[in-house]
């Protein structure tokens, strides 16, 4: 078919006016002028009227398992305490009460423009049991802070239920809660299976006041739980994370490699850190999950300086009020109004699209990728960008792996 919009945006090239995308099966063949394509192309025409085209959007970050737990745990005094609030919600959960978690999740990313989602589970045992109805990359929340000597078990259980899947990957909490040896595990999975791998990291003061300080609610937390602090006192939480990837055989935070989530607490030696490194990861920042939690500013401008590959995400709603990736553009544009829409929104196509290793693929319209696309009416004829940041509610047309969904 040959889909006609008013704007098409590629995020390859300047919007196209009277814009047209030929699609075969679920490819896009071509884009360009409409007059230019159905000269081309004799297919079926599909005019979406006075809307703009643009990527299926990119959540780079986020737990559908805990969708239920929207509006459950109040903001907390620490991020401690936040850490004790969920463990205590989740507690009360049925694998049916998670199925359903997931599933409400997929259904509203979906219904928000989202296309392809990153989706940290703890329970890959329930994957196989769940109809993912957009693109997924899923990750098993890896944790052995209490039983570290089975670090090799648990990788392995998680390699077994994800290898079936078409696109997977490992993700070892944090390195508060996930041991070294559970991370070089899942770094030898990556190299022989070319997985991905995340993780969170330098997420909140109190994991810096840990690994650096040796004090602190969380060092206490964690020290009470039985485990072994030695790696506390010396290092930053990125320098720690530095230490346990050195010793394995891929580099740190390679871009084909680690995804990493939320560094907001990033000290001087840690940029001296990456300034004579010359690989650099991609991270995830959550704009409103991180204004939930009150975390440090993050710092954009200095990470993006030197090459690092910015992505936005949502995080999970236990964290968050919604799945929009709209609203958490917004929300990254009042903390950063110097940073232009198009940028904005590269961070939610382009920029993720990269992060999974599929820049050709997705988050981008051009010949070769996938048919993954949503449709946005119209109101003005100012900054198409601008306008496209301004959305609110559900998109009402989206195609995913060419196959469309019209809801209004």
């Amino acid at each position: 078919m040959i889909l006609r919009a008013r704007t098409v945006v590629t995020m390859d090239g300047p919007p196209i006016e009277n814009g047209a995308i030929a699609i075969e099966g679920n490819q896009i063949v071509d884009v360009g002028r409409f007059d230019e394509i159905k000269t081309r192309i004799d297919d079926e025409i599909v005019d979406l009227g006075e809307q703009v085209v643009l990527p299926g959007l990119i959540n780079a970050h986020c737990h559908l398992d805990y969708t239920c737990l929207r509006g459950k745990i109040p903001a907390q005094e620490s991020f401690t305490d936040w850490i004790r609030a969920i463990n205590a919600a989740k507690e009360k959960l049925s694998p049916e009460d998670y199925i359903r978690s997931i599933g409400e999740g997929f259904a509203e990313a979906k219904k928000f423009g989202t296309t392809t989602i990153a989706n940290l589970t703890a329970f890959p045992e329930l994957i196989a049991r769940i109809e993912a109805p957009i693109r997924t990359w899923w990750f098993a929340e890896l944790i052995d802070v209490r039983e570290p000597q089975r670090a090799k078990e648990y990788v392995d259980l998680a390699v077994e239920r994800l290898k079936p899947l078409k696109n997977w990957g490992l993700a070892p909490h944090a390195p508060f809660t996930a041991s070294a040896e559970l991370y070089r595990r899942c770094e030898e999975v990556s190299q022989r299976e070319n997985i991905l791998l995340t993780t969170h990291l330098a997420e909140s003061r109190e994991e810096m006041s840990m690994f650096r300080d040796r004090n602190g609610a969380l060092y206490e937390f964690l020290k009470s739980m039985g485990r072994d602090m030695s790696d506390c006192g010396a290092a930053t939480p990125i320098a720690r994370f530095a230490e346990i990837v050195r010793d394995s055989s891929t580099s740190l935070g390679t871009t084909d490699g680690w995804i990493v989530a939320h560094v907001n607490e990033v000290a001087e030696s840690d940029f001296d850190l990456w300034a004579g490194s010359t690989t650099k990861f991609d991270v995830v920042h959550c704009p409103r999950s991180h204004n939930y939690f009150g975390h440090s500013p993050f710092q954009f401008e200095r990470l993006r300086a030197p090459g690092f590959n910015i992505c936005l995400g949502t995080d999970s709603l236990a964290s968050n009020d919604d799945l929009s990736l709209f609203a958490e553009m917004r929300e990254f544009q009042k903390n950063f109004p110097s940073v232009s829409p198009e940028d904005a929104l590269k961070m939610i196509t382009s920029n993720p699209a990269a992060a999974l290793g599929k820049s050709t693929e997705l988050g981008c319209i051009r010949s070769g990728a996938c048919a993954d696309l949503i449709a946005l009416p119209l109101r003005s004829t100012g900054n198409i960008f601008e306008e496209i940041i301004a959305f609110e509610g559900a998109v009402s047309w989206s195609m995913i792996d060419g196959h469309t969904r019209e809801t209004a």
